[in-house]
């Protein structure tokens, strides 16, 4: 017996999580439940978090979450739980199978069946934003090696356990060579540990014309969180439904487990919404807890009850589907099939699928680190690169000098071009003098010698090299 942690949500949350739970249950779940409340009621009670610390005791005790849609109110400073719960917990990794149910639910992709694991606590979503001058905002972009290991790893051994035979990796490394190009390059070294599984590389962004064009070139794709993000709703769209999908939270220590569409308050309490969604979360809940006889005969019945027709209104078809049902209706269809499998649609076996291999990160040594030089950031109005050169020249000292200077990426001195558009944000570049390095002294010179010449210094990036490569972008246009 395993005791869960369950939350009902807003909106249409209580409807489906109570139809998900006498599924399972009906199906034999071996599950203790312990119900705590999220969302918000919460929220509008103070709390900004949408979640008491009590709360956040149980989701820890037990290790496992099984969370219906919450409703976060507008404004006022409140934080998406969903985005809190992964990062406050460690669920990297976020798992989410697209499988197309045709002839029963309408698709453009017949065949398509696409598992996207998605990094779930880095990238963009690390939520670092500043704004730098009149005219610049800035998102920091982190990608971490432990956290390119742990996702990669994860796709792999996923594709492993379920029987899939690729594994695809989505960057923009093309562009972004430090950060993508981590990813990607990890990609490419543990797929080598995984030789039975064949591997592939695509750009992101003809690799999603791709996967909406043909999503059955594709088996499970791996990607940074962003990516992760917008195409795994794409995936879940093109299938037919985003209502159809589930969605699993993945840790080292817990796991989340939920519906990924959101919490519909118009059609709440009418007995009109469709349990799928949470019901594809809780039977992945199912293989995680180890009750893969239970998740394999709740998904069978589930898919059983779409290929007799009978349909909830968002997915029902007249001349396909056979009966109109409510939420509860359609629990209770699920439940008259348990035991049986589908005759046209394709059935899953999960039964005795082994565990995945998840060693904890193993931190690499050191590498060689050296200093090599430092990006000054200025805040200048101006609008000619070759004035603010010579502005900035005067900040020199005897050990570094003024290299580059770019606006938005583009270099724009020395040799920049007239036409280049400039905003009030300079990336101003200096590296050490012929036979001199550059140290951390130099750096806060570099600054007091601004702050006497009134240059709007904003902010410094160290530019480093790593076993004698260097770590950094250069200039668009260098």
């Amino acid at each position: 017996m395993t005791k869960i942690t369950i939350a009902k949500g807003d909106g249409i949350g209580p409807e489906i999580m109570d139809a998900t739970l006498d599924i399972i249950l009906a199906a034999g779940a071996r599950i203790e439940t312990e119900e705590i409340e999220v969302g918000e009621k919460v929220y509008l009670a103070g709390n900004t978090s949408g979640i008491s610390a009590e709360s956040w005791d149980v989701i820890r005790r037990n290790k496992v979450f099984l969370k219906a849609p919450i409703t976060t109110p507008q404004g006022g400073g409140y934080k998406s739980l969903n985005v809190t719960t992964r990062k406050f917990l460690g669920l990297y990794s976020n798992v989410r199978p697209c499988m197309s149910l045709h002839p029963f639910v309408s698709t453009k992709h017949p065949i398509m069946d696409v598992v996207i694991v998605r990094e779930n606590e880095e990238d963009l979503y690390a939520g670092i934003e500043h704004q730098q001058t009149d005219e610049v905002v800035q998102c920091l972009k982190l990608i971490s090696r432990p956290g390119c290991e742990k996702i990669v790893r994860y796709a792999f051994e996923y594709a492993k356990q379920q029987k899939r035979k690729k594994v695809t990796c989505f960057t923009k490394d093309n562009i972004m060579k430090q950060t993508d190009g981590l990813f990607h390059k990890v990609f490419d070294e543990i797929a080598k540990e995984y030789p039975e599984i064949e591997n592939e590389h695509w750009i992101i962004d003809i690799g999603a014309a791709k996967m909406a064009d043909t999503p059955e070139a594709f088996d499970v794709i791996v990607m940074p969180n962003l990516y992760g993000d917008v195409l795994s709703d794409v995936a879940a769209q093109i299938t037919g439904s985003v209502g159809l999908a589930g969605s699993a939270n993945i840790g080292e220590e817990c796991a989340m487990f939920e519906a990924i569409h959101g919490s519909a308050p118009r059609r709440a309490g009418q007995n009109l919404a469709n349990p799928s969604g949470l019901l594809q979360g809780a039977i992945m809940m199912l293989n995680h807890i180890g009750q893969t006889d239970i998740a394999e005969k709740v998904h069978n019945a589930w898919l059983t009850t779409i290929e007799e027709g009978t349909h909830t209104y968002d997915i029902y078809k007249e001349g396909i589907s056979k009966e109109k049902v409510g939420t509860k209706e359609f629990a209770k269809a699920v439940i008259a099939n348990l035991g049986k499998k589908p005759s046209i649609l394709k059935a899953v076996s999960y039964a005795n699928s082994a565990p995945l291999n998840l060693p904890k990160y193993t931190r690499k040594p050191a590498g060689d680190k050296k200093l090599v030089g430092v990006d000054l950031f200025v805040h200048w109005p101006g609008n000619d690169p070759n004035a603010l050169a010579e502005l900035v020249k005067g900040i020199e000292s005897n050990n570094v000098k003024l290299t580059m200077i770019t606006n938005r990426g583009i270099k724009v001195w020395p040799e920049g071009f007239k036409e280049t558009f400039c905003t009030d944000h300079w990336r101003c570049r200096f590296k050490p003098t012929a036979g001199a390095e550059i140290t951390k002294k130099d750096i806060i010179e570099l600054l007091s010698n601004a702050l006497s010449k009134n240059i709007d210094a904003i902010k410094t990036e160290n530019l480093y090299s790593f076993n004698g490569v260097d770590a950094f972008s250069m200039g668009q246009g260098q």
